[in-house]
C-alpha cells in the first residue's frame, strides 16, 4: 500500500505507517522547520502549500491530521470554519478528485463538543453525501507504550470498506489503577486552572508558540534528590514520549521550535497500529451500540456504514501494550534538566493562590525545590 501525508508535520503517521508496511509517496506540510524535518527523513515527494496542490497521486491511503488551532480548548474556538483548522476543505477537494480507498483524519476530542460538535458534524456529512463509510475513535497513545497522556480522535473513511475494521477490531477496556508511581508529570506553564496531572506519564506534549517558545511539561520524580526532583525533560526525551527516535528533529536548531514541532506530531504508535488496521482490517468487537439520533452529542466513537450511524461504547485503550520503561528511567536515559527557580516559583505562586489539588507531598517537594534553586 501507498500513502500521502496531507499536513505531515515531522511524520507520526508516516512512520507508523512504515512499520506496518505503508510506503509514503508524497508529503504536503507548510510549515518551513517541519519541512526539513521531512526532507531529511523521508525518501518522498515534498510539497508546501495544501491550497497550492492542484491534484493527488493516486494512491490507497490519504491522511491529513489537520490543524486543531481553532478547535483545541486551548486555540481560538473558532471552530471548523475557522483560518487554520477549516483547512480540512483543502483536504477534501483533493479526496474528492482523486479518491482513495482509505482517508485517515486525526484532530483533538474537543472537535466533538465545541460548538455542539460542528466540526463532526460537517465532516460526517461531506463523508455520507458522498456515500463513504466513517468510523471514528477517541485513543490514548499512554496505552499504546509511550509515557504520555494523549488523547486524540482518529477517523477513518472509505468509499467500498467497512472502516469500522480499522478502529473497532481491539478493545482492552479500561486498565488497573496502580496506587502509586516514581513520577508524576504536570504542566508548570500552569497553575491557575489546571495542572494536567499524570501519574506515571506527561500530560500531553504542546506545540508552544509560533515564536518558538517552548511549553514542555515538567517532572516530579519522588525518589531524586532536592534540586533534581523537578525537572523538565529534553528535547530528545519529548521525540521518545512520542514514539519517534531520539534526535528526530535535530534538524531544526532552536529547541522552541522542535518542542512545537514534536508536540503537534501524531503518537508513531498509535499510526503504526492504524496502519496495520488498514491493511488487515479486523472483526469487529462485540460491544454495545446504539443508533445516533439527530441533535445528540457526539461521542467518544462512533461510525456511519451506509448511512446508518451509530454510537459504540468502546474504550481509549484498544492495546494492553506496556511501556518498555518508566517515565523516571526514559528520562534517566534521554536526558532531563531541573526545572529553573523562576519557573518553579511562578508555578507555586500561582497553585497556591488557586483551589486546585495536588498531593501534599508534591507541594513540599516543589517548596524545598525553590528554595533550593535560589542558592
Amino acid at each position: 500500500m501507498r500513502s500521502v501525508g496531507l499536513f505531515a508535520g515531522i511524520g507520526g503517521f508516516e512512520v507508523g505507517f512504515q512499520r506496518a508496511g505503508i510506503d509514503t509517496e508524497l508529503l504536503c506540510e507548510y510549515w518551513d522547520p517541519a519541512a526539513d524535518v521531512l526532507k531529511r527523513r523521508f525518501d518522498a515527494d515534498i510539497v508546501g502549500d495544501i491550497r497550492d496542490l492542484k491534484s493527488l497521486p493516486s494512491v490507497e491511503v490519504v491522511t491529513a491530521g489537520f490543524p486543531c488551532t481553532d478547535l483545541s480548548q486551548v486555540g481560538r474556538t473558532a471552530g471548523i470554519d475557522g483560518i487554520e483548522s477549516g483547512l480540512v476543505r483543502e483536504a477534501f477537494r483533493l479526496i474528492e478528485k482523486t479518491p482513495p480507498r482509505w482517508v485517515v483524519l486525526e484532530n483533538v476530542p474537543n472537535m466533538l463538543s465545541l460548538g455542539g460538535g460542528a466540526a463532526m458534524s460537517f465532516i460526517a456529512e461531506w463523508f455520507e453525501q458522498r456515500g463513504w463509510n466513517w468510523a471514528y475513535r477517541t485513543v490514548n497513545s499512554q496505552h499504546f507504550g509511550l509515557r504520555q497522556r494523549r488523547r486524540r480522535v482518529f477517523l477513518v473513511a472509505s468509499r467500498a470498506e467497512d472502516p469500522r475494521g480499522v478502529l473497532f477490531g481491539d478493545e482492552a477496556g479500561a486498565p488497573k489503577v496502580r496506587a502509586s508511581h516514581t513520577a508524576y508529570g504536570f504542566y508548570w506553564t500552569e497553575g491557575n486552572r489546571g495542572v494536567g496531572w499524570g501519574a506515571g506519564v506527561t500530560p500531553t506534549l504542546k506545540g508552544g508558540s509560533k515564536l518558538g517558545i517552548a511549553s514542555p511539561p515538567a517532572v516530579w520524580r519522588v525518589e531524586s534528590e532536592i534540586g533534581e526532583a523537578i525537572a523538565r525533560p529534553s528535547i530528545n526525551s519529548g521525540e521518545r514520549l512520542q514514539g519517534f527516535r531520539s534526535g528526530w528533529t535535530n534538524v531544526v536548531s532552536k529547541e522552541g521550535l522542535r518542542w512545537k514541532l514534536v508536540g503537534n506530531a501524531v503518537s508513531v504508535p498509535v499510526a503504526e497500529w492504524l496502519g496495520h488496521g488498514l491493511e488487515a482490517p479486523k472483526t469487529l468487537v462485540d460491544v454495545r451500540r446504539r443508533s445516533i439520533v439527530e441533535g445528540q452529542r457526539w461521542p467518544s466513537a462512533a461510525a456511519s456504514v451506509r448511512g446508518v450511524r451509530e454510537s459504540w461504547e468502546l474504550s481509549e485503550r484498544p492495546l494492553a501494550t506496556r511501556a518498555p520503561q518508566s517515565l523516571s528511567v526514559l528520562l534517566d536515559a534521554y536526558g532531563l534538566q531541573p526545572l529553573s527557580h523562576g519557573a518553579a516559583n511562578g508555578f507555586y505562586t500561582r497553585l497556591q493562590a488557586s483551589r486546585l489539588r495536588v498531593p501534599p507531598e508534591f507541594r513540599a517537594a516543589l517548596a524545598a525545590h525553590i528554595q533550593v534553586s535560589a542558592s
